[in-house]
């Protein structure tokens, strides 16, 4: 866990979740890590437009935080595999509302964006 999230005070909880899952990619990937465990590579193709830095940085500080594991085979190729712990998997809820807020959304504004430009045609 980040040390300086003890100096927030007591009635900032969001800016504690908003500080561990803040950011383009966090929720994505544990998104992605609910379905089942992925190795790096996979998780790369699944995250379009992040690189492999970001990535691996993204991984890195929710490994640190606790919600995700790292687990690293010693085998030729290597072989290393991310998946969700018990703290990272007690998002499951918030991060499946957040993917139905999303998927309602798009649709409600691509709807809205297709009535305005057929009025504009109008």
């Amino acid at each position: 866990m980040r040390s300086d999230l003890d100096q927030l005070p007591e009635h900032c909880t969001v800016e504690v979740a908003m500080e561990m899952l803040g950011g383009r990619w966090k929720l994505a990937i544990v998104r992605k890590l609910l379905d089942r465990t992925h190795r790096f590579g996979e998780l790369m193709r699944a995250m379009h437009g992040i690189t492999q830095r970001m990535l691996t940085r993204q991984l890195r500080e929710l490994e640190a935080d606790g919600l995700v594991a790292r687990t690293a085979y010693r085998e030729v190729p290597p072989r290393v595999e991310y998946s969700l712990t018990a703290t990272g998997r007690s998002l499951e809820k918030i991060v499946l509302l957040l993917d139905e807020w999303g998927e309602w959304y798009l649709t409600s504004h691509r709807s809205q964006e297709e009535t305005t430009n057929l009025a504009g045609r109008a």
